[in-house]
């Protein structure tokens, strides 16, 4: 199917266009660039291809438009570059020839070949990527759909090429972009893609992680993550990346009493979250918020199903996926504060609540306490309105008592009165053991109101604590 498209190019485009007609190239916008102008979704990176040496003309297009950034893979016939473009900012372009691909089967690294614009498009992953846009001045602005995923746009429908279990065999970190563009366009997959998906799961083991976790983080990003998740799931392929989050699906009843799938209700609180955060690693923590509770699941007759010590346990659990899946470590500490502290608001919603209470909460949580409440509230997905109103008017009242003890205290700052240091310097301490009990007893009488949040009263506690501990140092063992 041939058409125009009715959006104008940018006029960098159109200069690429030009440069490529003096060239004697054919040359197109291919791929996501084309399926977002037809979505009217914005987008600033763009690859163009070319049908011939690709490598010559990027050099002629970095010198002709003065581009920046330029990098070169030789090996793939590839080139990045960033250009301005005088209305609509700076560009993202990837510069590709024409290619077609064979594969082995225990590698997902291509055989290349040079190919026609036909071998190009029935390479892509999905037909409403497999679109291109003519650069060249005689066709300008021609829409190339061979596949029809014009059609498969308007239906809001993935579909491949191509076979989908060749589609996924040849590149299985195309299953991680069916789920992510499910959750990213709210696009549905046609059965036989989910079933190739279901058949193909494990071949995503041959794919490095961080490629994997690129995906994965896309489909975090995006604005109902669940429909991603559920996919991965349901087809297998989360327990291939990730089993610890997959070990949370399933129900158990025993005399009648059942606990809810805590997977899914984990899926409905990352997107619980979403709808007001667009904080990837909050997601990563709602994600992982009840991951320990597999191991700590028990049946008491009296009680029923109990989970004691998953936040403990999913904060150990929590350090392991970010190791297997090479997520930074420099986000692990917020994730797994939130993982040790998102029950604690929940009983102050539920008593009388005490200064020193809200105190050691604002402690604990320091400056990611409105983060807390934000995954504590996203944790409440009972489907009894009643319920659900009367917990959320509670913690209400506990994020009043927040604010007021934070304006009594001036605990907004989430900081201790006086720091380590300041102990050393006062007491003529040396970093060690003892400064780091005294700094302990000087918050927690704070927290507990033994003391009030002033400089001067700190100093006060920590002489008299530092003679007392002294004191018990001296003391002769009478045991």
């Amino acid at each position: 199917m041939t058409e125009c498209i009715n959006a104008p190019l940018p006029e960098i485009l159109c200069s690429i266009g030009n440069i490529a007609d003096r060239n004697g190239i054919e040359c197109y916008i291919v791929g996501g660039y084309v399926r977002d102008i037809i979505l009217g979704r914005p987008s600033k990176d763009i690859d163009v291809m070319v049908v011939g040496d690709p490598l010559p003309f990027a050099r002629t297009v970095l010198a002709e438009l003065r581009g920046r950034n330029f990098v070169l893979f030789e090996r793939f016939r590839t080139a990045q570059l960033e250009l301005a473009d005088p209305e609509q900012g700076t560009f993202k372009l990837e510069l590709v020839g024409a290619r077609k691909e064979s594969y082995n089967p225990d590698s997902r690294k291509p055989i290349t070949l040079v190919g026609t614009l036909e071998d190009d498009l029935s390479r892509r992953d999905f037909t409403i990527n497999a679109l291109a846009i003519v650069l060249n001045t005689e066709r300008r602005n021609q829409l190339i759909d061979r596949f029809h995923g014009i059609e498969d746009i308007d239906a809001r429908t993935l579909r491949t090429p191509l076979d989908p279990l060749s589609t996924f065999s040849d590149d299985p970190l195309r299953m991680m972009r069916a789920a992510r563009f499910a959750a990213q366009l709210d696009f549905r997959l046609l059965r036989e893609v989910t079933d190739a998906m279901k058949i193909m799961h494990e071949r995503i083991r041959i794919v490095s992680m961080e490629r994997t976790s690129h995906e994965f983080f896309k489909i975090m990003a995006s604005p109902r993550p669940s429909k991603g998740l559920s996919l991965l799931h349901e087809t297998g392929i989360l327990n291939e990346i990730m089993p610890e989050l997959s070990a949370m699906a399933g129900v158990e009843q025993v005399d009648g009493l059942r606990h809810k799938d805590t997977l899914y209700h984990t899926f409905q609180v990352v997107d619980n979250v979403s709808l007001h955060s667009e904080n990837t690693w909050l997601r990563i923590a709602a994600l992982l918020h009840d991951v320990g509770k597999p191991a700590t699941k028990r049946f008491n007759r009296n009680a029923g199903w109990t989970f004691h010590g998953h936040d403990a346990v999913g904060t150990r659990i929590a350090a392991k996926i970010f190791s297997n899946m090479r997520w930074p470590l420099d986000h692990l500490d917020y994730v797994q504060k939130m993982i040790r502290l998102h029950h604690r608001p929940i009983p102050l919603s539920k008593e009388e609540i005490t200064d020193s209470a809200v105190r050691r909460l604002m402690f604990d949580a320091g400056e990611d306490l409105q983060d807390l409440m934000n995954l504590c509230r996203a944790d409440v997905t009972s489907k009894n309105p009643a319920k659900v109103a009367r917990i959320m008017n509670n913690f209400n009242h506990v994020e009043e008592k927040i604010s007021e003890v934070a304006e009594k205290d001036l605990l907004a700052k989430w900081r201790p009165p006086i720091s380590g240091q300041d102990i050393m310097d006062t007491l003529g301490l040396t970093e060690g053991k003892m400064v780091g009990m005294i700094k302990k007893g000087m918050e927690n009488a704070v927290i507990d109101g033994l003391i009030p949040y002033e400089r001067k009263a700190a100093l006060d506690y920590i002489l008299e604590l530092y003679q007392k501990l002294k004191a018990d140092e001296r003391a002769p063992d009478t045991k």
